[in-house]
């Protein structure tokens, strides 16, 4: 497994920021750096590229067992074990964004020179390895294979609620571990709430319905969104629809390495501010994908930064019309030097149902 090199490329980071270890305490981070999944458990790594994991009893023989080329301490008091640890002159700092200023002061009291820093191990995972990519691309290909699953049992007088259930059941029936967070359907006029939660709605022929949904695979987070019409769609609707599929392409043909995150967003911002619809279209379009739903990049009107190779990431423009509907469609990618490669395979032609 690929966890030495990633706690390499953690170790390296640390010179930067002028670090001699770093205690990682972020529950992603420490799966992310040892394969370790615990509610109590911290990893140490030094810019020599030594590592110590310290997690309780609960998870001491899942961590002797799975990480064996780590270092382990059983420990209750995970952080204060391994605070310590550092020997010789330099800086220790502790994860800034997910320490509590109480955790914080409790160290800093036996360890006056300690610092805190956020985003280190975040950058470092933003660049996935093909191992991360391939458990992206089967989570993926088992929402493609729920999303066909589920559009064969829509019809009139279905509900909102079933639709998600239907999609989350058919997931995990698939070999998803989960769902890789709550699913969104949003049918008819609630289509014009990005983030609507399913309701007792029964859909309605001649409805559009959103759906937003993804597998979890090893941890990793799969994302993607269709919208299908139920019955014959108003000529509006029709339009509304391929505005936002010319969109979506634009996107997703604006995704390499060395692309802006900012320019991304403005190829298919840009077609739908040409449309009018400037102020149908406020969220972001897009995000990383990884052992969260959301990380880096984030690709919007005012994030900056640039996509490296090897960076999965969703393109996902809406266009929300406020008591009419809406439409959005999204896919997961991973930027490549030759193209971005496409995860979620799922038509993008309007389908009727």
């Amino acid at each position: 497994m690929p966890f030495a090199a990633r706690r390499a490329k953690v170790a390296a980071a640390l010179s930067g920021h002028d670090l001699t270890a770093l205690l990682v305490t972020r529950p992603v981070n420490v799966r992310y750096l040892t394969g370790l999944s615990s509610s109590n458990a911290a990893v140490l790594v030094t810019a020599a590229g030594e590592a110590v994991l310290a997690t309780d009893s609960r998870y001491i023989g899942t961590a002797r067992r799975e990480c064996a080329d780590v270092e382990t301490v059983e420990t209750r008091d995970v952080t204060g074990a391994l605070a310590g640890r550092p020997e010789g002159a330099g800086r220790l700092a502790v994860e800034a964004h997910d320490m509590s200023v109480a955790g914080y002061h409790k160290l800093l009291a036996d360890h006056p020179d300690l610092g805190a820093v956020s985003g280190v191990v975040e950058e470092v995972r933003t660049v996935k390895d093909e191992t991360e990519i391939e458990a992206l691309r089967r989570a993926c290909a088992i929402t493609d294979a729920a999303f066909s699953r589920v559009t064969e049992r829509i019809a009139p007088g279905v509900t909102e609620i079933e639709v998600a259930r239907w999609l989350e059941s058919a997931m995990v029936e698939l070999g998803a571990e989960k769902p890789a967070f709550d699913s969104i359907v949003a049918s008819g006029p609630n289509g014009a709430v990005p983030h609507h939660s399913p309701s007792g709605r029964a859909i309605e022929s001649g409805d559009l319905v959103t759906m937003d949904f993804g597998a979890r695979v090893d941890g990793y987070h799969a994302d993607m969104t269709r919208t299908v019409a139920v019955g014959r769609p108003a000529d509006w609707l029709r339009d509304l629809y391929e505005l936002v599929r010319r969109a979506q392409r634009a996107g997703r043909h604006a995704v390499r390495p060395g692309a802006s995150a900012h320019d991304v967003d403005a190829a298919a911002r840009t077609v739908i501010e040409e449309a009018g619809h400037a102020e149908h279209f406020g969220h972001g379009l897009g995000h990383g994908v990884g052992l969260e739903i959301h990380e880096q990049p984030f690709l919007g009107p005012g994030k900056t930064g640039r996509i490296d190779d090897r960076v999965p990431l969703t393109v996902e423009p809406g266009v929300y019309l406020p008591g009419r509907g809406g439409v959005r469609i999204e896919d997961t990618l991973v930027a490549r030097a030759d193209g971005p490669e496409l995860l979620t395979l799922t038509t993008k032609e309007l389908l009727v149902i």
